[in-house]
């Protein structure tokens, strides 16, 4: 039986560069670091793996984004998944003051698909949403939801 959320992972090229990115751009804390070797790795399915791991959010028992960089194997070539393609992931944060974080992370040369859209519902509610992409193009998703 599903109970909650753990994390969610992308497999990084630079994972120096992400952290700096998920710190200092969206506000995340790193909450650990481990370097699994070939035992800690047996359940990836590929054999001796080394990887870099860092996980981050806002504290411990929420849900953590998970950032991999395989040192060995190195991680392919292959180009990034465009988000309208099968098997393209996004990470969807909630968030408060929308507008006010967009255009701080703006000015950290975030790239955003657009501007935040403001939509509204029959009741008056209203969904504030925007996306956007880490360094390495990885989908991030931000949401404000305010009741009337």
């Amino acid at each position: 039986m599903i109970t909650g959320f753990n994390h969610s992972g992308f497999v990084v090229k630079n994972i120096d560069k992400q952290v700096d990115f998920y710190q200092n751009v969206l506000g995340l804390k790193v909450i650990r670091k481990t370097n699994p070797g070939p035992e800690g790795s047996k359940h990836t399915g590929i054999p001796n793996a080394y990887r870099a791991l860092v996980f981050l959010g806002k504290q411990e028992n929420e849900h953590l984004i998970e950032l991999v960089q395989f040192i060995k194997p190195q991680i392919t070539e292959d180009g990034h998944v465009p988000n309208t393609h099968i098997g393209a992931a996004h990470i969807c944060f909630n968030v408060t003051n929308l507008m006010e974080m967009y255009k701080s992370m703006v000015e950290k040369n975030m790239k955003f698909v657009t501007e935040p859209v403001i939509r509204t519902t029959e009741s008056g509610d209203t969904t504030t949403i925007c996306y956007g992409q880490d360094p390495e193009g990885n989908w991030l998703e931000f949401i404000e939801k305010t009741s009337t």
